[in-house]
């Protein structure tokens, strides 16, 4: 390495010495070694992944996770330089220190650099404290500016610490860094996770792990590195199984933290909203009646959605007669029943076609087909037969997923049958003019409806695949005849397709990759563990959107009570209970890292006058900077002299709906928000508007709570 990373400013001179850094440096100089060695070792092992092959599915699978996890190795390896390491930590054993890292690191001699933050190993650097020191002296860690370190402080936690090989400030340099300026992105904090953050982190993923938190405690950060820790940890959450699913509030907070599970070195992470989950989401518009509302989101409602696919699945009362060349077949109810039987209740309906369209088949085949080469040729026959494909597609039709949801919206009978706890007053409430116009309430019974029909092309798909693998087999079929035909030895490699071992290795020679593919259904795949933020929010339909992805019932659960805008009065064991979730135990965030004392000071009344169990944190710093209040006249000028005498950092203004006029709407360093969608972000300025207009209400309350617990420094409140 050609320069020492460490780059203090004249203010920590006094930690500048050759006996304070000089071991991290030799260390550094090390770590800058081995990446470029394994840049280069990890890009050749990644094109060679790239180029195998794979005999089956299996060892396809196999093939793309590898080169997935050599890809995401490689990007971290490029985008990090020495940075990689986290800190330090020195055992009271006398051992020789350990340095901490993003990933893994080893020299070519296999001398391990960096140990993953993920590992048992790496624990107690984030979990040590002094009432239970883990086997450590002291710990260092370390702040990186732009690839440089600009700060570092050491802990000591045995009297042996306390010497000239330590800079102890006592937590000082991170106090400090808690109210730094913000950005775009939230900010990388992987190096000052705190004990009671990483024991959340590092938890067992059985069950539903409830991790309930007041604002600036760090539920976010727990969330995103919880799923990054247990995609590492777990060999039962890994992308082969199921993998880990990350569900965030809304797009402006998925933008702020896309950037925190790359720099943990997890690429593997599917994140995404509820809607994103729905395809219909980018038309909805909001239900802007509140009853309707409350009625979508109850599970009998859920429940109704899927049992209204029976509407679709009817015995017809007449005959079906099919006229062929030979003769007119006829299908009775009875022929029609029997071929239904086939599919179990409750099976996706469109992936079903296959089996009743196959009882079908065999129904005319038993009765019209005459000898065995007669029946192999009217099978054929009838496969393209467009007068039997018509009458089927009429007792079981391909379905959309609106088709079962406008048929409840448009008919009350229906809607009545299968929802016979709704009031006749409710299912005229449901009814509407167009049955499909979605709103934003609709998005989690279409994604009932979508998981209950399945693939509307899943059918034929599967079908020109079904033919291309008969074709396929006969061709490799004829092959190995003529092979073995051709045989006048009886000896050698030929001995093989005459064995008991023949058939696998017939099954070895259909070239698998020829077929046609069947697409991975992204929106309805099943999940080994769901991370879902802000899960005080979700209704009991939108739990049920998460079920049905989840059936191992593997849970992370982060959210607060007090920020339920419509109220909260359950506690979260019994509110997952209710919605189908048993084994569930809960954690508590109380320190608040983020919000300074004044502004809490001034947010905790507003919440706990409606929620008096508010489990409102406790802040570890103070700003010095008592909270504003002013006129909305004075909205411009507040952000005006606050820009210019802030040359970095970000400000919010909530609650503004005149602000897309202000001089300041375009402004690159300032955001317009609502409470709604400054859930989960953080700024150095907050000016909330007409704080009094919020309402007395829950929802009120916790808007006005949300909005006022977003800085990191200053509230500014104008009436």
């Amino acid at each position: 390495m050609s320069h020492s990373p460490f780059a203090l400013p004249d203010s920590l001179s006094f930690k500048n010495t050759p006996a304070l850094i000089g071991p991290d440096e030799q260390r550094f100089a090390e770590i800058a070694a081995a990446i470029d060695d394994q840049l280069l070792d990890t890009a050749r092992r990644l094109a060679d992944a790239s180029r195998g092959g794979g005999s089956n599915n299996q060892e396809r699978l196999d093939r793309d996770f590898a080169v997935r996890r050599l890809g995401a190795r490689l990007r971290m390896l490029q985008r990090f330089g020495v940075d990689l390491c986290l800190g330090r930590m020195t055992p009271a054993d006398g051992s020789e220190p350990v340095w901490i890292g993003r990933l893994g690191l080893a020299d070519a001699d296999g001398k391990r650099l960096l140990i993953d933050w993920r590992t048992p190993a790496a624990e107690p650097f984030f979990g040590a404290t002094h009432l239970d020191p883990m086997g450590l002296a002291s710990r260092r860690r370390y702040r990186w500016t732009s690839g440089r370190i600009t700060d570092y402080w050491d802990e000591g936690f045995t009297a042996d610490a306390l010497t000239d090989d330590a800079a102890l400030d006592d937590q000082s340099a991170f106090i400090a860094s808690l109210g730094t300026s913000r950005s775009a992105r939230m900010r990388d904090v992987l190096g000052t996770i705190q004990a009671d953050q990483d024991a959340i982190i590092r938890d067992e993923s059985h069950g539903a792990l409830v991790v309930d938190g007041g604002p600036g405690t760090g539920k976010t950060v727990v969330a995103l590195h919880r799923a990054a820790y247990l995609l590492y940890a777990d060999p039962r959450l890994d992308e082969r199984r199921g993998g880990v699913l990350f569900i965030g509030p809304h797009q402006p907070y998925l933008a702020y933290v896309e950037d925190v599970l790359p720099s943990l070195g997890e690429e593997g992470v599917r994140i995404g909203t509820l809607d994103d989950l729905v395809p219909e989401s980018a038309d909805a518009v909001p239900e802007v009646d509140a009853r309707v509302r409350s009625l979508k989101q109850s599970l009998p409602l859920v429940s109704a959605v899927e049992d209204a696919v029976r509407f679709f699945e009817q015995v017809p009362e007449e005959e079906t007669v099919i006229e062929t060349e030979w003769a007119d077949m006829r299908l009775t109810p009875d022929d029609w029943g029997r071929a239904m039987q086939a599919v179990e209740y409750g099976e996706v309906h469109n992936e079903a076609r296959s089996a009743v369209w196959e009882e079908v088949l065999r129904i005319l085949v038993n009765r019209y087909g005459e000898d065995a080469a007669n029946a192999r040729y009217l099978r054929r026959a009838l496969e393209r037969d467009d007068d039997l494909a018509a009458a089927f597609d009429t007792v079981w039709p391909i379905l959309e997923a609106g088709d079962v949801l406008a048929r409840l919206f448009s008919d009350p009978a229906a809607l009545a049958a299968v929802a016979p706890s709704l009031s006749a007053d409710e299912v005229a409430l449901l009814q509407r003019q167009d049955p499909r116009a979605w709103t934003d309430a609709d998005l989690p019974l279409l994604d009932a409806a979508r998981l209950r029909v399945g693939d509307p092309g899943r059918f034929a798909a599967q079908r020109e695949r079904d033919a291309a693998e008969a074709v396929e087999r006969r061709y490799r079929a004829e092959i190995v005849e003529y092979l073995v035909d051709a045989d006048d030895d009886g000896e050698g490699a030929i001995m093989m397709l005459r064995g008991e071992d023949s058939a696998a290795l017939r099954e070895k020679l259909v070239d698998w990759d020829s077929l046609p593919g069947l697409a991975r259904d992204e929106v309805s795949r099943q999940f080994a563990h769901i991370v879902v933020d802000e899960a005080q929010e979700l209704t009991d339909a939108q739990w049920a959107m998460l079920l049905r992805r989840d059936p191992s019932r593997s849970f992370t659960v982060v959210g607060d009570r007090a920020q339920a805008r419509a109220g909260f009065t359950e506690s979260w064991r019994e509110r997952l209970e209710r919605v189908g979730i048993r084994d569930v135990r809960e954690r508590g965030l109380t320190v608040n890292y983020r919000t300074p004392a004044e502004v809490m000071a001034a947010a905790a009344p507003v919440i706990r006058a409606v929620l008096p169990d508010a489990n409102v944190p406790t802040s570890v710093r103070e700003s010095g900077i008592p909270v504003l209040h002013g006129s909305v006249s004075e909205r411009d000028d507040v952000l005006r002299a606050w820009l210019e005498s802030h040359p970095q950092g970000l400000a919010a203004v909530i609650a503004d709906e005149s602000f897309a006029s202000s001089a300041f709407a375009s402004h690159e360093r300032v955001r317009s928000l609502t409470p709604v969608t400054a859930k989960g972000l953080e700024f150095d300025l907050v000016i909330i508007m007409r704080p009094d207009a919020f309402g007395d209400d829950v929802t009120g309350a916790v808007d006005l709570y949300v909005a006022m617990t977003r800085p990191t420094q200053e509230l500014v409140l104008l009436s």
